[in-house]
């Protein structure tokens, strides 16, 4: 597979986990009211943590499909056409 595929289908495989892992771990119950904000935004949503956790799921899942991509387990070519 070229390297655009590849660097594709990575970042394919980070949104879909990255969107998975965003609503873990939220509390959305509030201290205090800011009037600007909707009221069931979290004050501290974790984005750093999240990323790193979905970039380090990501390249598991990853590493797994390009291995059996590789010992021709999985072969996306004969999937797609």
């Amino acid at each position: 597979m070229s390297t655009i595929g590849l660097v594709t289908m990575y970042l394919i495989i980070q949104l879909v986990v990255f969107f998975s892992i965003l609503p873990i771990d939220v509390n959305r119950k509030r201290k205090f009211l800011i009037p600007a904000n909707e009221v069931g935004a979290p004050e501290n949503p974790k984005i750093l943590k999240k990323t790193f956790y979905s970039i380090g799921i990501t390249t598991i899942i990853f590493t797994i499909i390009c291995l059996l991509m590789k010992y021709e387990y999985l072969d996306l070519r004969s999937i797609i056409g």
